[in-house]
């Protein structure tokens, strides 16, 4: 026997004897032989892929490096307007974290045929601005204006919702009028409206006054979160950020599992003059969860 292993190159100590009181018989040294060759003989297990390296982005200099221009009006404008704020407000913000992966399901599963049939792009933009609208009627401290001359508070009766596009001319805001009155597919047009007018710089100064509540999408730009300045003459501004997948904790009916989820991080930085730290969580609790329920299926004709 143990001149059979020695040739099979087989080690009798690691063999399991099949024979009366364990003893070890030709056909297990055969068998664990046979069993070493076919192990030697199987591809070994593939490496888990590596990420794929990326490349580091071109970047050009530009032509204003080393450079003292005139700041441009619109600039001067719109950085008087933030030191106003920040001077006339007590800001600070609140955050939260946010599941959309039922909403971008939706949104991959409807963007086709929303797109044939409402002649504009189906953006996650209109799902946010639809939820921070709705939430809005339930919360109206958070859509709302301190007259400090008079010594008053106006609560809006109705979500006119500005829309922060980012131009070459620098940061502007257009409004979308009763967006609390109006469905994604109406959301998505004004949206789509508003920023091509403002890109071809056809934005009339109408449509960039009248907002009660501001929406800033800085994630689309790639940026987490932003602790943005609420705008003059309203008391807060949600910031919407980039949405990525990450493990999160899910609960099912089955228990308590990780899952990899997309994510994102929704800012409300207000005026605490008026609003408090509890409003605020309170209406960012309301967001996430119109947002996270996705029950949008209706409107988009799912």
């Amino acid at each position: 026997m143990r001149k059979l292993a020695a040739e099979n190159g087989v080690d009798l100590a690691s063999v399991k004897g099949t024979g009366v009181g364990g003893r070890i018989r030709k056909q297990d040294v055969i068998a664990a032989a046979e069993a070493a060759k076919a192990a030697a003989a199987a591809p070994a297990p593939a490496a888990a892929a590596a990420p794929a390296a990326k490349k580091t982005p071109a970047l050009e200099v530009s032509p204003l490096r080393g450079q003292t221009v005139k700041m441009p009006r619109i600039r001067k404008v719109i950085g008087d307007n933030m030191v106003k704020a920040l001077h006339e407000q007590a800001q600070l913000s609140s955050v939260v974290e946010v599941d959309v992966t039922r909403l971008m399901r939706l949104r991959g599963q409807a963007k086709d045929s929303f797109a044939a049939r409402e002649g504009v792009k189906l953006s996650p933009m209109p799902f946010f601005v639809k939820a921070a609208a709705q939430a809005l009627k339930a919360h109206p401290v958070i859509n709302a204006k301190i007259n400090e001359a008079e010594g008053t508070i106006t609560y809006f009766d109705s979500e006119s919702v500005g829309i922060a596009v980012d131009s070459e001319k620098g940061l502007m805001t257009p409004v979308i009028k009763h967006a609390g009155d109006l469905n994604i597919a109406g959301i998505a047009k004004a949206t789509a409206e508003l920023a091509g007018k403002v890109r071809a710089n056809k934005i009339t100064p109408d449509e960039l006054s009248g907002a009660t509540f501001t929406i800033s999408n800085t994630g689309s730009r790639g940026a987490l979160f932003d602790t943005i300045i609420v705008p003059p003459g309203q008391v807060a501004i949600l910031g919407i950020g980039a949405t990525v997948k990450r493990p999160a904790v899910i609960e099912t009916e089955e228990g308590t599992v990780i899952g990899v989820r997309d994510m994102t991080y929704l800012t409300l930085s207000y005026d605490h003059r008026l609003v408090d730290g509890a409003d605020a969580a309170r209406y960012l609790t309301a967001v996430k969860a119109i947002l996270e329920a996705g029950e949008f299926e209706v409107e988009l004709g799912l």
